[in-house]
């Protein structure tokens, strides 16, 4: 059998960029041949991507990208905080916004086929989970384009805004940024989910009932309370946060600027985030090595 020295193992990864004792057991499986050893790590890789496939993806980055009248918002997922500030990461998150935004896929699965520097999509995922050794999900995004114009903001990577706009560019970023922090569910009144209000009202019918009123009153109660609402989750009727005293509307209209749509991303929301027990963890790992 070879003797596999330090130096092939260096050499190694620094051909594929796997961990140090991957390397080293790859290399002794082929018997120090080094191109078989790069065949078993690609296979290596991809079973480690399969086996990563099942674990929970509730972190991550939003990216977006504007070229003209095009643009593109995208959450791409991983397992924790640490490896959203990976930049071999980030830069596939920033590649995939801009690929949506040039080539208009459909679907993830569309974008999934799509090449970067003729590698897919895909492809570069799986090597991705192999290298950093978490679970890459490309969760959702959406693509704008037409006549209007188009601006992005950014919290970080945490919360992403793309508003389609006509009129000043400087009152619609500021709008973005409003979103980001005051997160509306709709332009306007008119545009709040109904599914939304039902909950709403059935939380309002049910505090309302308990005050002991007459029904008449009761119904009153309830409906002040959705219309309080339906003002405070629509963008137009929101405070504006540069300025309280007025609405984003009457900023708006101030600016001679008019706000199309919105698109808004917050990194695992609605996912429900795995919780570990770290000293659990550990112990386990230990366990598994003395074995």
């Amino acid at each position: 059998m070879s003797v596999i020295t330090a130096g092939m193992v260096g050499e190694l990864r620094a051909k594929t960029d796997a961990p140090m004792m991957e390397c080293k057991k790859a290399l002794t499986e082929a018997n120090g041949v080094m191109e078989r050893a790069e065949e078993i790590l690609r296979v290596k890789l991809g079973s480690k991507a399969s086996k990563a496939a099942s674990r929970v993806t509730a972190d991550g980055v939003i990216s977006a990208f504007i070229d003209q009248n095009h643009g593109a918002i995208v959450e791409i997922n991983c397992e924790t905080d640490f490896v959203s500030k990976n930049d071999d990461f980030l830069d596939f998150c920033n590649s995939c916004a801009h690929l949506i935004a040039i080539n208009n896929p459909e679907n993830v699965e569309s974008l999934s086929l799509l090449e970067i520097n003729g590698k897919s999509v895909e492809l570069i995922r799986s090597e991705l989970i192999g290298k950093i050794g978490e679970n890459l999900s490309i969760r959702r995004f959406k693509r704008f384009s037409g006549d209007n114009k188009l601006v992005s903001y950014l919290h970080g990577t945490r919360i992403g805004v793309m508003v389609e706009y006509s009129g000043d560019e400087i009152a619609a970023r500021d709008v973005a940024m409003h979103i980001a922090a005051m997160k509306p569910l709709s332009l306007s009144v008119a545009d709040v989910p109904l599914e939304k209000i039902a909950t709403e009202r059935s939380v309002a019918e049910q505090k309302a009932a308990e005050s002991g009123k007459p029904p008449e009153i009761v119904a009153k109660m309830v409906e002040g309370s959705i219309q309080k609402y339906l003002k405070e989750v629509s963008l137009f009727n929101q405070s504006f946060v540069k300025n309280d005293k007025q609405t984003v509307e009457q900023m708006l209209k101030e600016k001679a600027t008019d706000i199309k749509s919105f698109t808004m991303f917050v990194v695992g929301e609605g996912i429900e985030k795995r919780q570990d027990d770290f000293a659990a963890e550990v112990a386990a790992q230990v366990a598994a090595a003395k074995k």
